[in-house]
């Protein structure tokens, strides 16, 4: 049995039910919907040939030469579908819900399985992704110099009965040219909308919903451009912490980071520090004073964070004498209480 779905309902059964993309490995990896199983009808290899095909000869002739390649791996096709869903119902996709994911449907479906079918494919889910980014989510972005523990201050606001979101945790990135120091690989982009829509999905879009103030680029993810307007349109609350605690906690971190690494992200700034500074920092590395090192680096990036302030809406500096991220988040969450931002 086929059954047709939209993307609303498809997501509402993947809760449940195993997804399966019948795209290509290359296509998953640049991007998938976040529950599915890559269940490729042909290798990235085997597709190429196909498009080939199809652009020198035309549409009849890629059929045949597809079903010359599906052929022989149907009844492993089965095999595996039935090692991810015993209970033989599975949610199917494939790029625009055409022949690749309507071929494994039939096969699937003649060996016996129920075969829930996206209409669109994953175009429509990347179509609806984009949607979650248009809406007017009520941001409160909580922004501060580097090193003011901004990031670790979201799970407590979490704690406290607020809605957060990482964005440097879903970018796999810190921001700076530090920001990959212990991080895993970057998503792509695209994938990246994906994890990031996924979350919008689970809030209350009535409630405010906190974010970390971001460049326009994580590493080298890139913000989506509707989004990102909208967080520069929304209310920024600054903490403004001292630097000499600030220094402390970076260098606490650092100090425990390889120094070819931290070399290596020193060098990725040269042009902005200049080359005087520059040595000054690698020469800190070099005898483990991070401390200098550190304060050398936010230099830059405190002239930085000015610029980045500039284009938004509405600002509030919050002064804080602590880097403790439990005792700050609920200094926040009273600020922005008493300014009526939630």
């Amino acid at each position: 049995m086929i059954n047709s779905i939209t993307i609303e309902e498809f997501l509402r059964k993947a809760e449940k039910l195993p997804v399966l993309d019948a795209r290509a490995p290359k296509e998953y990896e640049a991007g998938h919907i976040l529950q599915a199983q890559s269940f490729p009808i042909f290798t990235d290899e085997e597709r190429a040939i196909v498009g080939t095909s199809y652009k020198k000869q035309g549409h009849d002739p890629a059929v045949l030469l597809g079903l010359d390649l599906f052929g022989p791996k149907m009844s492993q096709f089965v095999k595996e579908a039935t090692k991810i869903a015993p209970d033989k119902e599975v949610l199917l996709h494939c790029w625009r819900g055409g022949m690749r994911s309507g071929a494994m449907a039939w096969l699937l479906s003649f060996a016996g399985f129920k075969v829930h079918l996206l209409q669109g494919g994953y175009k429509a889910y990347r179509h609806f992704i984009q949607e979650q980014f248009a809406k007017p989510w009520p941001i409160v972005v909580l922004s501060g110099f580097t090193g003011s523990g901004k990031t670790d201050i979201l799970p407590h606001l979490q704690q406290l009965g607020q809605q957060t979101i990482d964005l440097e945790g879903l970018a796999h990135h810190k921001g700076s040219a530090f920001g990959s120091i212990g991080m895993p690989a970057q998503p792509t982009t695209e994938h990246f909308e994906n994890l990031l829509a996924s979350e919008l999905l689970k809030l209350n879009p009535q409630q405010a919903v906190w974010f970390e103030d971001e460049g326009v680029t994580i590493g080298r993810i890139k913000m989506p451009h509707e989004f990102f307007t909208n967080m520069q349109q929304r209310p920024t609350i600054v903490i403004d912490i001292p630097k000499r605690l600030r220094v402390q906690k970076l260098a606490n971190e650092y100090c425990r980071t390889d120094n070819t690494l931290l070399e290596s992200s020193i060098l990725k700034i040269k042009k902005r520090l200049g080359g005087l500074a520059t040595q000054e920092a690698l020469d800190a590395i070099a005898t483990g004073d991070m401390e200098k090192m550190v304060e050398i680096a936010l230099t830059y990036y405190d002239k930085a964070y000015h610029f980045q302030l500039n284009p938004k809406k509405q600002v509030l500096t919050l002064p804080l004498q602590s880097i403790d991220p439990e005792e700050n988040a609920q200094q926040i969450l009273a600020f922005a209480k008493t300014n009526n931002l939630i």
